[in-house]
């Protein structure tokens, strides 16, 4: 009686053992795709599934977003700049069949088809563009690469370029580039600030041209406004308009009296206390003669 119980005993420890073999769990985001005696027979999940012993084998696949960070790659880009691009990957598994049947770890063969289309897509592009649009290049790495994992089961959601590292004198010239576009707009800029303080100028001198009066009203504006002030100097504008008929007076007035005639030089006087051999300055006088008489010259 005892060895037969001993006997259902170990019989019943090896049937539990069978059961609890035989028995899974799968989490709401797992499936079990099930081969039995190597053919695929059924995908099964989520909860309590049932397991044949020895003849069943289940491969579990996560259906969740997988987070494939591309490791960084030398990419010479068309314009012959090399840079270092690293990005990241969000792809899930839609069709576990196929993920596990059609593909040997999908999870690597995603990684390296990401890899090869990053450079091929990087390298057809300029460095400008690389830096400026990068969300065109984002639609074109998600979709190129969407098409190549479709037949493997798995959907390629998003592929975002993280960073571009490029050489230091390529950063030195862009900064230079840069500066030298900054300080392109300030003069434009400038320029037109100039051009429309003209233009109103010119308006405004347009309007007051219209009415003398006008300029009056600004000077004393322009004298209330330095009044205002604490100096105590004022200034007190004098238009050329004013001072042109004065110069036309005084240029007429000397040539309609003409240039007085140049008067004759006058003879000196004789002064007392010359002796006799001295002479007054200026031309010698014959005694006796007019002033339109002539003198002999001896021969």
């Amino acid at each position: 009686m005892a060895v037969v119980l001993a006997i259902i005993a170990v019989v019943a420890f090896f049937a539990v053992i069978l059961l609890a073999s035989s028995l899974r769990v799968l989490r709401e985001y797992e499936r079990g795709v099930i081969f039995r005696l190597g053919r695929l027979i059924a995908q099964k999940g989520p909860g309590l599934i049932f397991l044949i012993p020895v003849i069943d084998r289940m491969v579990r696949v996560d259906l969740r977003t997988v987070t494939l960070n591309i490791p960084p790659q030398e990419v010479i880009t068309r314009d012959n700049v090399t840079a270092r691009v690293n990005a990241v990957c969000y792809f899930r598994v839609i069709d576990p069949n196929r993920a596990i049947v059609e593909v040997e770890q999908f999870l690597v063969a995603t990684s390296q088809i990401s890899q090869t289309t990053l450079r091929s897509v990087l390298g057809t592009a300029e460095l400008d563009t690389l830096l400026s649009e990068r969300e065109r290049l984002n639609v074109d790495l998600q979709k190129i690469i969407d098409d190549q994992t479709e037949p493997w089961g798995v959907k390629v959601t998003t592929v975002e370029i993280k960073d571009v590292e490029i050489p230091q004198g390529m950063q030195r010239a862009m900064a230079r580039q840069a500066e030298a576009e900054r300080e392109r707009r300030a003069k434009i800029i400038n320029a037109e600030g100039e051009f429309q303080a003209a233009q109103r100028l010119y308006d405004a001198a347009e309007i007051i041209s219209r009415n003398p009066a006008t300029i009056q009203l600004r000077y004393l504006q322009t004298l209330l406004e330095l009044g205002s002030g604490s100096s105590s100097t004022i200034v007190f504008p004098l238009p050329i308009d004013l001072i042109g008929p004065l110069t036309e007076m005084k240029r007429r007035a000397g040539g309609d009296g003409g240039e007085p005639p140049a008067r004759p030089p006058r003879r000196p006087r004789a002064q007392p206390g010359l002796g006799p051999t001295e002479e007054p300055e200026g031309p010698p006088v014959t005694p006796g003669l007019g002033p339109g008489d002539e003198a002999e010259r001896p021969e």
